[in-house]
C-alpha cells in the first residue's frame, strides 16, 4: 500500500491509504458478515481510509439512513480499531423523514443540523471523534458563514478532525474556504467529488441543479485543485459501476459523446500492455495524475476489493500517461 497526507494543521491532519473503501451499501446490499470480511482484508493489506455517510444506504430500507455507520461501528468494536484507521463521513442529506428522498427534503447544513446530525453519526462509528466530516451536498436554505462555523464549531470542541465537502459548486467551495480563512476558522480541506477517466458530459441537467452535476469534477475544479496543493480529492464512483468491464452496465447518456469511444479505446490498449484490467488502470492513472487523486472504490465481496488493492502497485508508464490524457 502506499499512502499520503491529508490536511496542512499537524494538529489535525492524518496519512491516509491512496486507495479509500467506500461503504456505502454496507448493512444493507452487502450483508455484515460480507462486510467485515471487506473491511478486514482491506486493512490486512494496509488501507487506512474508510468511507461512508449518515444516510447510506436510505433509498434501500426506506430510513433515514445509518445502516453503513452502524456496521462500521460494530466492526470497530469487534476488532479494536482505533484511531489507525481513518474513517470519513457526511452529514446534511439525510432525508428528515423516512420513506421520503432528500433532494427536497434534506437535514440540511444549518448549525443546528451539523451539531445534531454529527453527535448520531459519533454514537452509531461509536467514536467522540470523527476523523473527517464532509459537507455531503449544498443547502440554499442556509447562509455559508453559518454552515462555515457550525463545522468549526466542532473542530474546537474536539469531536471533530478534518473537514470536508463534496456535490459543491466551485465557487461555493472558494467562497467557503475564503469566510472561514478571514475568520480565522478551519475551511474544508478534503474534497469528494465524482471522477475517472472518461468525460462526463456537462451540460445535462443533474439530480440536484438544473445547471449540471455540481459533484462532477471538470476544468474549474482541476484548476482550482492545481492552484490550492493543500487541498486533498478524493474521487468517488471512477469504476462507473461496473461500466469499463460489464456489458450489463452501460454507461449511459451523460458518457454519449464523440470523445467516450476514443478513450475507452486507448485505455484497453494500455490495459493489455500492462496486463491490467481497465479498472486497474483506470485507479493507477488517477493514483498516479498531474493532479493526485484518492479513488474511492466500494466492493460487495473481497474478489472485487481484491481487483482495485491490486491497482495500488501498476505504474503506467509516462509515454502511455501521455496518450491516456491526450486522447479526447
Amino acid at each position: 500500500m502506499r499512502y499520503r497526507t491529508i490536511g496542512t494543521d499537524p494538529k489535525t491532519r492524518r496519512e491516509v491509504s491512496v486507495l479509500s473503501l467506500g461503504a456505502m451499501l454496507f448493512g444493507t446490499a452487502t450483508d455484515e458478515a460480507t462486510s467485515f470480511a471487506i473491511l478486514d482484508r482491506y486493512v490486512e493489506a494496509g488501507g487506512t481510509f474508510v468511507d461512508t455517510s449518515n444516510n447510506y444506504a436510505f433509498w434501500f430500507t426506506g430510513s433515514r439512513g445509518g445502516e453503513s455507520e452502524r456496521v462500521i461501528g460494530r466492526w470497530r468494536r469487534s476488532r479494536g480499531v482505533g484511531d489507525e484507521i481513518v474513517v470519513a463521513t457526511k452529514l446534511g442529506a439525510s432525508p428528515l423523514a423516512e420513506g421520503t428522498g432528500y433532494v427536497d427534503n434534506a437535514e440540511g447544513l444549518s448549525a443546528d443540523a451539523i451539531r445534531r446530525a454529527a453527535e448520531l453519526s459519533r454514537e452509531r462509528l461509536g467514536t467522540d471523534r470523527l476523523d473527517l466530516l464532509y459537507a455531503h451536498i449544498e443547502d440554499p436554505r442556509v447562509p455559508l458563514e453559518e454552515t462555515v462555523e457550525g463545522f468549526a464549531a466542532l473542530v474546537a470542541d474536539g469531536t471533530v478532525g478534518l473537514l470536508g465537502v463534496s456535490n459543491h459548486w466551485t465557487w461555493k467551495v472558494e467562497r467557503a474556504r475564503r469566510i472561514a480563512a478571514t475568520a480565522g476558522l478551519p475551511g474544508y480541506e478534503v474534497l469528494q467529488y465524482h471522477h475517472t477517466y472518461l468525460r462526463e458530459r456537462g451540460d445535462l441537467p443533474g439530480q440536484l441543479s438544473e445547471d449540471g452535476h455540481q459533484g462532477l469534477v471538470g476544468g474549474d475544479m482541476l484548476s482550482y485543485l492545481r492552484t490550492e496543493p493543500g487541498l486533498a480529492m478524493v474521487a468517488y464512483s471512477p469504476l462507473l459501476k461496473g461500466g469499463y468491464v460489464r456489458e450489463d452496465r452501460p454507461l449511459g447518456a451523460a458518457h454519449d459523446h464523440a470523445g467516450t469511444p476514443a478513450r475507452l479505446a486507448v485505455l484497453r490498449e494500455v490495459a493489455k500492455e500492462t496486463g491490467a484490467t481497465a479498472n486497474q488502470v483506470v485507479l493507477s492513472w488517477l493514483i498516479g495524475g498531474g493532479v493526485p487523486m484518492i479513488p474511492l472504490v466500494g466492493a460487495s465481496s473481497v474478489a472485487q476489493l481484491e481487483e482495485s488493492l491490486a491497482a495500488v502497485d501498476l505504474e503506467l508508464s509516462p509515454e502511455q500517461r501521455v496518450r491516456l490524457d491526450g486522447t479526447w
